[in-house]
């Protein structure tokens, strides 16, 4: 599997995870919200080994990008909230840093 496929997977499960927590606090839902929500985050920490790099800091910075793109996907197809030109401005941005960490030469 891709170090990307790897990464949007991660950011999934991270962000399922985290959302179920937003959801138990901020939206009311009941406490059993949080059990689904730690197996996602766990998948998500998972995930992450499988990529392939000799660092663990070099795998997170790179997935860091992969994170804000999928976020804004979550943002406007869960949260129907429709990015602005400024949050697109900002993942090109994050995710070219990304391209320039996976694909610089070792």
């Amino acid at each position: 599997m891709s170090a990307f496929a790897i990464y949007a997977l991660a950011a999934l499960a991270e962000i399922a995870g985290c959302f179920s927590f937003w959801a138990w606090l901020k939206l009311d839902k009941p406490i059993l919200w949080l059990l689904p929500g730690m197996a996602s985050l766990a998948l998500f920490a998972w995930l992450l080994t499988l990529v392939d790099s000799a660092a663990a800091g070099r795998a997170y910075a790179a997935y860091g990008g992969v994170y804000i793109a999928a976020s804004l996907a979550w943002l406007w197809l869960v949260e129907d909230v429709r990015p602005d030109r400024w949050d697109l401005t900002g993942v090109a941005l994050a995710l070219a840093g990304t391209v320039v960490i996976l694909a610089g030469p070792r």
